[in-house]
Parts: C-alpha cells; structure tokens; sequence
C-alpha cells in the first residue's frame, strides 16, 4: 500500500449532516479531503461516518484511489483553463514565479497538493468546497501538455517551447525601451 508520509493531505470540509428517519434524525459527519504528492498526482475524497477520525480516514483512503496525473511545469500550470462540476466554475491561469497562490481555500488546497506553486484563479457560482476542489480538479484534468498539442497540430515540440521563450525575450525587450 502507499506510504502516507509521501503525500499532502488537507480537509477541504468538515461537517455534520442529519439523516430524518421514523424515530428521529441520525447525526454523522462528513469530511471531505484532498491528496497529493506534490509533483502533479492529485486526488479527492469524501466519507461520512459517526465520529470525526474514522471520517477523514475514510476520505483520505477514498482520495488515495482517485488519484490522477496533472500536468504541471515550472510550478504552474501550461495554460488557461476553465473547470465545472454542478454550479461551480473555477477559472485557473498560469502565474509568474513568485506570485504563490491566489485561491479560496478549497481551490489552494488542491494546487498546493497538485504542486503548482503560482496560480491565479476566480471561482464562479456556487461557492461550496467541495464542488469548487472538484471544479479545480476537472479544470486541472483538461489541461493538455505541450507533447499533446504539437501531435493535435502536427507540429515539433520546439515549435512551442521556442515560441514562449520568444515571448519572453520580447517583453524583456520591450521594458527595457520603455525604461531608457
């Protein structure tokens, strides 16, 4: 079985339902957890139980077989995206190293278990943590990795690689006119 001590584990959410049956309402918690290793495998998980320990133990078994590969480079993501899950949107744009992380709570937890270090996000409708980490989480699974979009355009990787560094050198360029 995996190692525990590989992964980051955050509780999104933590809270008690009820459930009305004929003698009265059963009362248990819900915890809702999010896993990763840091370099890109991501998971989420959810379990109710009577008491608060064996719930998020439960979440945090659940999360662990849902993990998933993200892609992620230079400590953010490759481009734009945009991830729903029932009412939530949760807008995600690469950063700048040094920017960190600018999310809600539910949205950092699962970049910062994901790995990605410099990310600006916007969450849209619904604000409940759990549909907004797996908003997040359906957002980070669309993201394409540069080797899938030059094989879509048929294209060489070095096409795209050499592009963003252009970019750059461009607006290094650019700023150093506008200082002179």
């Amino acid at each position: 079985m995996l190692d525990s001590t590989l992964f980051v584990e955050k509780l999104i959410e933590l809270k008690r339902v009820s459930k009305v049956v004929k003698g009265g309402k059963r009362l248990k918690l819900y915890a809702c957890v999010v896993v990763g290793d840091g370099t890109g495998n991501v998971g989420i998980g959810h379990a109710k139980s009577s008491e608060v320990a064996p719930a998020i133990r439960k979440a945090t078994e659940s999360a662990k077989k849902q993990m998933m590969k993200v892609d992620v480079a230079e400590g953010t993501i490759l481009h734009p995206v945009i991830g729903k899950f029932c009412a939530c949107k949760v807008v995600l744009k690469p950063a700048l190293t040094g920017t960190g992380i600018v999310a809600s709570n539910a949205v950092r937890a699962v970049c910062e278990a994901a790995g990605i270090k410099n990310i600006l996000t916007k969450s849209l409708g619904s604000h409940n943590p759990t549909n907004l980490a797996r908003a997040t989480i359906n957002g980070l699974k669309s993201i394409r990795s540069v080797a899938e979009v030059a094989e879509m355009r048929n294209k060489p990787v070095e096409y795209f690689i050499r592009k963003k560094h252009e970019e750059i050198k461009e607006t290094e360029g650019h700023a150093e006119e506008k200082s002179d």
